[in-house]
């Protein structure tokens, strides 16, 4: 876990993510990049400038083959609260809209369902488990398909909702996560979703591990260049 915790005090220390008295709601997938981040800020509490706490929150898309259990028994046995929060997001996504493409309208809804339950509860910081490849992909995609370059940030205000949402994975390379979770046996929930892993994400995954296989440094540059503003050269509209 050196990595994960290095990477995520980094991120913490760089974009003032957790503030003295905070209590964190950590969105839980069962995937192994939330539930790495949920055992991090565990851990980081004993070493953390600031104190804070940490609640768990997992939205039930209402897949019946979803073993909730396996998050449910992890919280537990990190004493960190847990709760679920139940939808009917799969049946309106996939039955009653039937969406080609789900990923955009299935994302916001679980994100509403998530935010205004943490809002009841009092909570105004939210944590997602998106890594530097999550990021990098991110951008790409925007780029490929939208004619724009734009990825989430590292720490955002979400105004209409009231919510920052914050990202303290976002230096980690996902093959760091991977080791984390094997090496410390943190158990993740297989993801019932049909479109899991037939997505342009995923056609996108691929293209930036080819980059990577003949440039091994590609996706540290490309962080970087993220970060580069001062040397920003793009076509800004004549003045």
């Amino acid at each position: 876990m050196r990595k994960v915790l290095g990477a995520l005090r980094r991120a913490d220390e760089d974009y003032h993510m957790i503030e003295d008295g905070d209590t964190v709601a950590v969105g839980i997938s069962g995937g192994k990049d939330s539930m790495v981040l949920l055992y991090a800020l565990h851990l980081y509490q004993n070493f953390c400038k600031v104190r804070y706490s940490v609640r768990a929150y997992t939205v039930d898309l209402g897949f019946t083959d979803f073993d909730i259990s396996v998050i449910e028994d992890y919280c537990a046995s990190l004493e960190i609260p847990f709760t679920r929060i139940k939808t009917d997001i799969a049946k309106i996504v996939f039955d009653v809209r039937k969406e080609k493409n789900p990923c955009a309208l299935c994302a916001k809804m679980r994100k509403g369902a998530l935010f205004t339950r943490i809002k009841q509860d009092g909570m105004a910081k939210c944590v997602f488990g998106h890594h530097r490849e999550d990021c990098l992909e991110s951008l790409l995609m925007s780029m490929l398909y939208e004619g724009r370059m734009r990825t989430f940030k590292p720490n955002t205000f979400l105004d209409r909702e009231g919510i920052t949402l914050l990202r303290p994975l976002i230096y980690l390379p996902e093959k760091d996560i991977v080791s984390a979770a094997k090496r410390n046996s943190v158990p993740t929930s297989k993801n019932p979703c049909p479109a899991s892993g037939v997505t342009k994400r995923e056609e996108i995954k691929k293209l930036l591990a080819h980059m990577n296989a003949s440039n091994p440094d590609a996706s540290d540059k490309l962080l970087t260049a993220l970060k580069n503003t001062a040397q920003y050269s793009l076509w800004d509209p004549p003045q």
